[in-house]
């Protein structure tokens, strides 16, 4: 029975097959319409081509830069601890404001020495200003009149002898002692004069100007460890936001160690931007910018055109009938305050 069925079967597939190449109509009407088809779906897509090449038309290069601000790095002479911080991260601080204390024992110690030291000094140049004491000066008032008595004892001897030798009474040797005598009594009146006359007059002139000399140096060794000690206390330079605090409280700094970072309230934004582009970029010229984090649109004055370098080229895509363009840097000033602008959030140059 199966046997017979399956010669049934072939019988039939092979009646079919032959009908159907008997048939060379119904063959050609299926390509007919295939053909038809493929051309449709191609003209179609030519269509569709040359349309959107005629009607889109590319739009302008997007310039994308960002919004920045001056950063200052706080710091000081003084090297010492960090005793104090009156800020914090984040905080809108005024010109003035008092931001960080340190605090240096070897600091206050130098000054010791140097107040000290200015004291003795002045001690002793207002000695030499003072001039000699009034006893010395007396004595040696005293040692003059006497040295001038002398003086007029000899002459009045002198004076005698001169008189006896003249009338043959003395001899010439005689006469010549007492005039000796007289001649060293003067002598000896004028060196108690000069010694009178440099007792009222104190000190030197040089001795004075040495004296004054050190007293002045001593001051200035004053002066240097107080310029020190007004870094103690660090104040803002400007308005601004603290960004960043460096060491914590009771940590060491060094000389001109940073201690934390002021960012200025001055922000502008920067693009860097093909020469191409500079036609109607000129400085002083008003540009509009969008900035998307905040949806907004602003007017910005361009205060800054700065080459970039020959490394900053923006190489040619064709060998010939092109050129290599080079790349300029520009920063704008925002003609008002933006609010909540923050540094580095992207800027879009409308064109």
């Amino acid at each position: 029975m199966a046997t017979n069925d399956n010669m049934a079967n072939d019988k039939a597939n092979a009646q079919t097959q032959t009908q159907t190449f008997a048939d060379p109509a119904a063959v050609s009407a299926k390509d007919r319409m295939l053909i038809l088809t493929i051309v449709t779906v191609l003209l179609v897509l030519a269509a569709m081509a040359i349309v959107g090449f005629l009607c889109i038309k590319q739009g302008p290069d997007t310039v994308q830069g960002q919004a920045d601000a001056t950063e200052i790095r706080i710091s000081g002479k003084l090297p010492g601890r960090v005793a104090e911080i009156f800020v914090e991260e984040g905080s809108h601080v005024k010109e003035g404001d008092t931001l960080v204390r340190i605090h240096s024992t070897l600091v206050d110690a130098r000054l010791d020495q140097a107040q000290a030291m200015e004291n003795a000094a002045s001690a002793t140049n207002r000695k030499v200003d003072a001039g000699t004491r009034t006893q010395i000066i007396n004595g040696a008032r005293d040692l003059w009149r006497q040295a001038q008595a002398a003086t007029g004892i000899t002459k009045k001897t002198y004076d005698r002898m001169q008189n006896l030798f003249a009338k043959g009474v003395v001899s010439e040797q005689k006469r010549d002692e007492a005039k000796a005598a007289y001649d060293a009594a003067v002598a000896g009146e004028a060196a108690a004069k000069s010694q009178y006359d440099l007792a009222v007059a104190g000190a030197q002139k040089e001795d004075k100007q040495a004296s004054e000399a050190l007293l002045n140096v001593a001051k200035s060794g004053v002066k240097e460890v107080n310029a020190l000690l007004e870094d103690q206390y660090l104040t803002a330079p400007c308005d601004g936001e603290i960004t960043e605090i460096y060491p914590h409280v009771s940590e060491l700094v060094a000389t001109g160690a940073p201690i934390m970072s002021l960012q200025k309230d001055d922000h502008w934004v920067v693009f860097n931007v093909r020469e191409t582009l500079l036609k109607d970029i000129k400085l002083g010229s008003v540009i509009k910018v969008k900035i998307p984090a905040l949806d907004v649109t602003e007017d910005v004055k361009v205060f800054y055109i700065r080459d970039l370098g020959t490394y900053a080229n923006w190489q040619a895509t064709k060998s010939t009938g092109d050129f290599d363009a080079r790349t300029f840097q520009i920063k704008a000033r925002p003609e008002k305050r933006i609010e909540n602008l923050r540094p580095g959030m992207s800027v879009i140059l409308e064109q």
